[in-house]
């Protein structure tokens, strides 16, 4: 393959999370294969990988906020690929990629990717707000060269009817370097005091409303309650901030541990008995992959880019995102001796193996 001279990759920041967790990976595979690689972060900020990507020998990192309509924004970033003679962009902001692709297309840039991440909108819906969408989405199908996601939801929700047989739309599942999940031998019970012999449930995710944490802590009191020998381990951006005050109300503090952010995810993940992911809504996730790579037994919620990621003969094991109630009932089965883990394991890895899917994104750039 041909060496890019130039890219461009565009977030939002480089806190960690699925997108900026996915490009790390992936530039740390495939960063050789360019020149010269930006992560340009258009919220105007860096963020916990910053440093990890800076490891990254070509790789630098731009940080301007962008805003959504004005044009001396674009006047700016029109001169910046100009003046940097970038070839290639890859925006990862599905709709919101629009007027960025649209600039790098008056800027001469020939390659210009939009990468889809998640499966349906994530801003409270108005009128004004869908016409914008609207409008940005249609400058997307217009300017981008190539339209990618991680989730055939995705494509049916943002490109219903247009997608299957357009040959610029490719579904590119994301990779994971199963090594260090695999061998990972260590885990945390002894950091937080969990004994030996207890039955661990955890997530990973950031706080926020579609990973559902109300309910995974609804779940956790009642559980922890009712059995001294479940525990419960969440960590995440903002999960300790938003949750700790409601976990010492109900003087669960030593069962029920939180942490925000945490970089050692296959030492937390082997601390697990079951792994617990009731999404209300997602792209591809993350944490649920590494958690099956991992060898954890899971439950999950009963929606379509779940189902999409797991063994079609898995999807009658999911529950709904907000039952309390069957939640509990598949915990509990595995908490009295039922595993999925060594299954669900063995076809993750397969599937979702990074060199065979790191080349397929390469080959889109």
């Amino acid at each position: 393959m041909k060496k890019t001279s130039s890219i461009v990759f565009f977030t939002t920041s480089l806190d960690s999370g699925g997108l900026e967790n996915y490009l790390l990976r992936f530039l740390e595979h495939k960063a050789s294969a360019f020149k010269r690689i930006i992560i340009f972060c258009k919220g105007g900020k860096g963020g916990q990988l910053q440093d990890k990507y800076l490891a990254i020998p070509n790789v630098e990192i731009h940080l301007k906020q962008i805003s959504f309509f004005n044009p001396l924004d674009y006047l700016y970033l029109y001169q910046f690929l100009k003046n940097n003679q970038v070839d290639a962009v890859c925006d990862f902001t599905g709709n919101f990629a629009g007027l960025i692709l649209w600039t790098a297309k008056k800027a001469g840039v020939n390659k210009r990717v939009a990468f889809y991440r998640g499966s349906d909108n994530h801003f409270q819906e108005s009128k004004l707000r869908l016409m914008y969408d609207k409008f940005v989405k249609n400058l997307v199908y217009k300017n981008a060269t190539n339209i990618l996601s991680n989730s055939k939801t995705a494509l049916n929700f943002f490109y219903p009817n247009k997608w299957e047989n357009n040959s610029r739309f490719e579904v590119i599942y994301n990779g994971i370097n199963s090594e260090p999940f695999i061998e990972e031998k260590e885990n945390i019970r002894k950091e937080f005091n969990i004994p030996l012999d207890a039955f661990v449930v955890g997530h990973t995710g950031r706080y926020n409303s579609a990973k559902n944490h109300k309910t995974i802590i609804k779940v956790a009191i009642e559980l922890c309650k009712k059995h001294d020998d479940i525990y419960f381990l969440m960590c995440g951006n903002g999960v300790k901030d938003n949750l700790q005050d409601r976990v010492e109300r109900e003087s669960l503090s030593d069962k029920i541990i939180l942490s925000n952010n945490r970089s050692d995810i296959p030492k937390f993940l082997k601390t697990l008995d079951c792994f617990y992911f009731p999404s209300i809504t997602e792209g591809q996730p993350n944490s649920l992959i590494e958690a099956m790579v991992s060898g954890r037994s899971i439950v999950a919620s009963d929606i379509d880019p779940i189902k999409e990621s797991l063994p079609s003969d898995f999807v009658s094991e999911l529950v709904p995102p907000l039952s309390v109630a069957k939640a509990k009932e598949r915990i509990l089965s595995i908490y009295n001796g039922y595993s999925n883990s060594q299954r669900l394991q063995s076809w993750a890895i397969k599937k979702y193996d990074s060199t065979k899917l790191f080349r397929q994104f390469l080959e889109q750039l």
